[in-house]
């Protein structure tokens, strides 16, 4: 399966970045940072410049305006100074999906008809490449269409993008129930198969960065919705390693090498997760994920075992799902699971179509390269607030 994180934002960044080669040095007088308030499930819109407190590093900031933004339109603005907002809105769709669920097209379907407007830019990323969709676009074609194929590029690309995952799936599969090699030849070839299976589950560390700097460039808002699905691999239950590693209690590498297979097998995420919070933080990009828990397809021979034999499909997504949890968090996004996350993803569209952009003016700043620490409050009240974690100043 070729990962979306690990290849598709190089993509996107290889066709468009090429021609921007240029260094960017920008002298930070004023700092934007879209902030949302809600009580519950619902957003608040009668809030003023008073009501916000802005502190960064600790430090308590002026605010310098406050601009109420519904939709695209600027319904409410308050301030010392007069700023200019971009309201333009950049939509991006990504689905690190190993299965196309029905169910997606209702997302889909809702996006289009309750979300997107004219002028709107929309890039979709699927397993196999990604599509981007501009004025032009809805100007041949209505909105139906597009859905509509997009729904049947996304099931397509579904199946071609992870033909090579379904192929290692089930390899790893089969080695688990060859009982006709022996307990070296099985962990040999299960440890081999394992490595080309991590290798198309790893998460790119440079293309999310490539993919953040190359949105932060983008004018409004940058809104990106990750659809993840549930991640399994085929293990030995705990309940059969023990079983062979009593069978084999004379032969030490044996256990040794049961115990470093059922380790191996687990998601581990080798990216600095902290500095690519902060770059996306940077970007002012707010990232919603979406985590999809309906496991992929079930193979034969896992069926043909069923529950309570010697193979088992272990979840392997915590680690992936507190990596973009957090940086949902970070962009001042939004997070959530559930068994289709097409609920989710309406929870995640309504609450990006209203907002607050709050100005400040750093006190004492210095273009030292260091990342700023933001955090917004709104006084006096115990409203949740969400918004991006702060920005680095080069």
């Amino acid at each position: 399966m070729k990962k979306i994180v690990a290849i598709l934002f190089v993509v996107v960044f290889s066709l468009v970045l090429f021609s921007q080669d240029q260094t960017h040095e920008v002298s930070v007088v004023n700092i934007e940072i879209p902030v949302r308030v809600f009580q519950g499930e619902n957003f608040i819109d009668n809030l003023t410049i008073e009501d916000f407190d802005v502190f960064e590093d600790g430090v308590l900031q002026k605010v310098e305006a406050v601009y109420l933004i519904k939709k695209k339109s600027v319904a409410k603005e308050e301030g010392n100074q007069r700023f200019f907002p971009s309201v333009s809105r950049n939509f991006i769709l990504m689905f690190e999906i190993i299965d196309y669920l029905p169910k997606l097209g209702e997302s889909i379907d809702y996006f289009f008809n309750n979300i997107l407007l004219p002028g709107d830019e929309l890039t979709v990323f699927t397993p196999v490449k990604s599509y981007k969709f501009n004025n032009q676009s809805f100007e041949m074609f209505s909105k139906e269409a597009i859905a509509n194929k997009l729904k049947e590029t996304l099931r397509s690309d579904s199946i071609t993008g992870n033909s090579e995952y379904r192929s290692v799936l089930r390899e790893l599969e089969n080695v688990l129930t060859m009982d006709e090699l022996d307990i070296d030849e099985r962990m040999s070839l299960y440890r081999q198969v394992l490595s080309r299976f991590e290798n198309l589950r790893s998460i790119d560390e440079e293309g999310l960065i490539n993919f953040a700097n190359f949105l932060k460039e983008k004018e409004g808002q940058k809104n990106v919705f990750m659809f993840y699905q549930k991640d399994v691999v085929p293990q030995l239950k705990p309940t059969e390693i023990e079983r062979l590693a009593s069978e084999n209690q004379d032969r030490i590498d044996i256990v040794q090498n049961l115990i470093e297979l059922f380790d191996f097998s687990r998601r581990d995420i080798n990216i600095n997760v902290d500095n690519v919070k902060k770059i996306f933080s940077d970007s002012s990009i707010s990232m919603h994920f979406l985590y999809i828990t309906k496991p992929p397809f079930r193979s034969s021979n896992i069926s043909r075992f069923g529950a309570g034999q010697a193979i088992t499909l272990s979840d392997q997504s915590e680690n992936v799902f507190s990596t973009f949890q957090e940086m949902a968090l970070a962009t001042g996004g939004f997070s959530g699971s559930s068994f289709y996350a097409t609920e989710t993803f309406k929870k995640a569209l309504d609450a990006s179509e209203n907002y607050y952009l709050v100005y400040y003016s750093p006190l004492n700043y210095k273009q030292d390269g260091e990342f700023k620490n933001v955090k917004i409050r709104v006084k006096g009240k115990n409203f949740r607030v969400t918004h991006r974690a702060g920005y680095f100043a080069d």
